[in-house]
């Protein structure tokens, strides 16, 4: 047994840990030279940046279970709080020491700027989809799903829309309320831990991905970054890669590209050609990292801070996170107006909202713009996802796009991953 893995982002990684971890020989093969994929370092004046900022939840539990894995201790690479949701002082809740669910159930009870009856409607609303195990007899939008529950007002401005456009990357009005409600099952309604936030104190390809090909080169295997992978052939019984470095024979395919270039790999294969046509019905939404350096005093009142605006998602402050002191990381989330401004004029404007929700505040000594045109695929009601295991023998998908309950999430990601160096696995050991 040898086994490929194409790309080397959260899922390629993911799966190449999992083979080493049982001593299967695996070749990661990833084009850029950075590992990460569409989570990844990225250079800029002596800083370390994302290409998205991302932030992680307690039930990321398998993503967690890695890192340990492969040698690193999550102390030092999470700043973890129990659930805070603050919008600026427009609403502010925060997870109760209590056991779940009553932790969020007090949190949703004593939380500030909603009324009391939006309140117990929030509370109502998740006592109801407990009963219900988090499950809809039909899929429909996040926002129509909202209305049918009575969901409205600042209860759904301020805490459901904004969880569904950071979970799920897609505005409620076209965001599938199946998916939404896995999340609020497994994040908001697991156990007591599976709410805290974990906000990276490295850069993401440092969060797993590198510690994970020193784990994987350890035993043997073999990580080859700068490595593009131009064709894949059957032969011999198993497989073909092709690179610019020769040709290389495996008897199994983990594909752990994204989808936009899975395809490139399926489409002329008979055998895959139903799922070449269900990656190629996706659509995708952007992630837009806007990061602002400012003297090193600016600094934000908590590390991550939630923006009720017209343009603004989140903020993190880097220097309470990573040491960068005076740079502060905003998100953009989903699709938008924003997508046609240049990049300086973008950053303006992320200044000036900057200030009118924070007041006055000097002005930035440089900007960096970071578009993620297809940072993940469109969550929408009842979309179709392809499965890990193909009808082509060996030959397996993984990503954040592969048939899930998960939206596109960095926990999706590796799990897909496990998932599919687990087949193979499991066809080695019956």
């Amino acid at each position: 047994m040898k086994v490929a893995v194409i790309g080397g982002g959260y899922a390629g990684m993911a799966a190449a840990a999992t083979l080493a971890e049982r001593s299967v020989p695996v070749s990661v093969f990833e084009a850029a030279r950075t590992l990460g994929g569409r989570a990844r370092r990225v250079e800029y004046q002596d800083l370390a940046l994302d290409n998205g900022l991302h932030l992680l939840i307690g039930a990321y539990s398998e993503l967690l279970r890695l890192v340990e894995l492969v040698g690193e201790d999550p102390a030092r690479l999470f700043l973890r709080t129990p659930l805070t949701w603050q919008i600026q002082d427009r609403l502010t809740l925060r997870a109760a020491n209590l056991p779940a669910p009553l932790h969020l159930l007090a949190a949703l009870l004593g939380s500030r700027g909603l009324t009391l009856g939006e309140r117990l409607g929030a509370v109502r609303f998740m006592l109801r989809m407990r009963r219900r195990d988090y499950r809809l007899t039909n899929d429909v939008s996040v926002a129509e799903f909202l209305d049918q529950e009575g969901q409205k007002g600042r209860a759904r401005h301020l805490l459901w829309r904004p969880l569904c456009i950071s979970a799920l990357n897609t505005l409620p009005e076209a965001a599938s309320a199946q998916v939404f409600l896995h999340v609020l099952r497994d994040g908001l309604d697991g156990e007591r831990g599976a709410s805290d936030l974990l906000l990276p104190r490295v850069d993401l390809s440092a969060l797993f991905p590198e510690p994970a090909a020193r784990y994987v080169e350890a035993r043997g295997g073999n990580v080859l970054a700068g490595e593009r992978v131009t064709g894949v052939d059957t032969g011999d019984g198993g497989y073909l890669v092709e690179t610019a470095g020769g040709r290389h024979a495996f008897t199994h395919v983990i594909c752990a590209l994204p989808p936009h270039r899975v395809n490139a790999f399926l489409v002329g294969i008979t055998a895959l050609a139903e799922i070449a046509e269900t990656v190629d019905r996706l659509t995708y939404q952007p992630i837009y990292s806007v990061y602002l350096g400012f003297p090193e005093h600016v600094r934000l009142s908590t590390p991550m801070l939630g923006f009720d605006s017209a343009l603004l998602q989140w903020a993190f402050d880097r220097g309470a996170l990573c040491g960068q002191r005076g740079v502060i990381g905003l998100v953009i989330s989903a699709e938008g107006t924003h997508e046609s401004l240049p990049h300086p004029e973008l950053a303006q404007l992320c200044y000036q909202e900057l200030q009118q929700q924070l007041g006055t505040m000097p002005a930035p000594i440089w900007h960096r713009v970071i578009a993620e045109k297809r940072a993940t695929f469109a969550c929408r009601p009842g979309l179709a996802r392809p499965p890990a295991a193909t009808p082509l023998r060996n030959f397996y998908l993984a990503g954040d796009y592969v048939a899930s309950d998960y939206p596109a999430t960095l926990e999706a990601a590796v799990r897909s991953g496990v998932r599919a160096a687990r087949l193979i696995l499991g066809r080695r050991e019956s």
